[in-house]
């Protein structure tokens, strides 16, 4: 099979979806692989290091896009919405819940897409989503003390203080991966952390995980609204698979919160957590709402762009792997976590969550569209 790697052409967006020794395995199992000149540059990758691995290096995008299974990092944007087409394969991440155009541009194309994001194991585990929530989680504790400093618009609160002083306030909403890596890292850098979760399961593990250093709090509105308020910097990294983000965090909260206050939402992808959250660029990556600051970065991991392309490689080739060996009609036949990450085919929509969010129609059954 034919496998194409094109450039990411997101704003900032410097990770690519394979790296040379991932490209290698594909290879050794006799797929052609078509790398797009200059798409691991970013990651710090070039094209002869691809192609000592037996790749092929493509000069335009569209030979890469030519490819009939195609892997991406990022969702297609407007200007690779002509590259989609019936018979293609698409394996990346798409968050469709909170993108229409692209939806659209799906189902009209009648490409088959499998998102990153909802492939989920029988234990409910993201195993695609993982690795960039990661880091995503660890990213937003360094940018949001990043931006609590006076000269980035923040209030001014150093993380762990010093005797004498105290520590900045963090709350991370929403426990799960991205919240847990925030929390560590946010308490690593000796910050008081409290996490809020809907499951308390989950928060009896996370103060096993911290040994008690960590608050924990169940999910509810009056919850959410008394730790804003008291907070030096929020992190939203609420998740619903494949769905919208919930918004948590309103306007009348953030209002609350003292100037120079930070939020960082994570959930940005799937549409955001707080209330007033758009996405934004790394190359502009804050605004004030109120007297706040958020940053809405929606592609994070990009700013370590070889860390995340190592990450996800890891995380992914062994799904690519299987679709590049026995096509995807097959392999989601075989892999239950796989079929979960089915979203379209042929012009119909296969994720009911992302169906509920645009007020579209998902087929029951993608076996009876295939």
């Amino acid at each position: 099979m034919q496998v194409g790697v094109p450039v990411e052409v997101k704003n900032n967006e410097r990770r690519v979806s394979l790296t040379p020794a991932g490209a290698r395995e594909l290879v050794r199992a006799g797929h052609s692989v078509l790398v797009e000149s200059g798409a691991g540059t970013g990651a710090g990758f070039d094209d002869a290091q691809y192609a000592a691995q037996g790749a092929t290096i493509v000069p335009e995008a569209g030979d890469a896009w030519a490819g009939d299974l195609v892997v991406k990092v990022k969702e297609p944007v407007a200007s690779e919405y002509g590259y989609l087409r019936e018979g293609l394969t698409l394996f990346t991440y798409l968050h469709l819940a909170a993108d229409e155009p692209l939806t659209r541009a799906l189902l009209g194309s009648g490409a088959t897409s499998i998102a990153y994001e909802t492939v989920q194991l029988p234990d409910r585990s993201l195993p695609l989503l993982a690795p960039m929530s990661e880091i995503a989680g660890r990213l937003a504790a360094l940018v949001g003390f990043y931006h609590l400093m006076s000269a980035h618009g923040g209030k001014g609160v150093l993380p762990g203080g010093v005797p004498g002083t105290r520590a900045a306030r963090v709350t991370v909403i929403g426990g799960g991966v991205a919240g847990e890596h925030a929390a560590a890292n946010a308490l690593g850098l000796g910050a008081q952390v409290t996490v809020v979760d809907v499951s308390l399961p989950r928060l009896h593990a996370l103060d096993w995980r911290f040994g008690g250093r960590v608050g924990t709090s169940v999910s509810t509105e009056s919850a959410i609204t008394d730790l804003v308020a008291h907070s030096d910097l929020v992190v939203g990294s609420a998740l619903i698979p494949g769905a919208r983000a919930p918004k948590l965090v309103t306007h009348a909260m953030v209002a609350t919160m003292a100037a120079g206050s930070v939020l960082v939402d994570i959930a940005i992808d799937q549409g955001g957590c707080f209330e007033g959250s758009h996405a934004t660029t790394h190359r502009d990556p804050t605004f004030p709402v109120h007297d706040s600051v958020y940053y809405c970065v929606a592609n994070m991991p990009g700013a370590v762009a070889q860390t995340s392309t190592a990450a996800l490689t890891n995380a992914t080739l062994p799904y690519v792997q299987h679709l590049a060996g026995v096509g995807w009609r097959s392999a989601v036949a075989s892999d239950p976590a796989l079929a979960a990450g089915l979203t379209t085919h042929g012009g119909t929509l296969l994720c009911p969550a992302v169906a509920e969010a645009l007020g579209l129609t998902a087929a029951s059954n993608w076996a009876a569209v295939a």
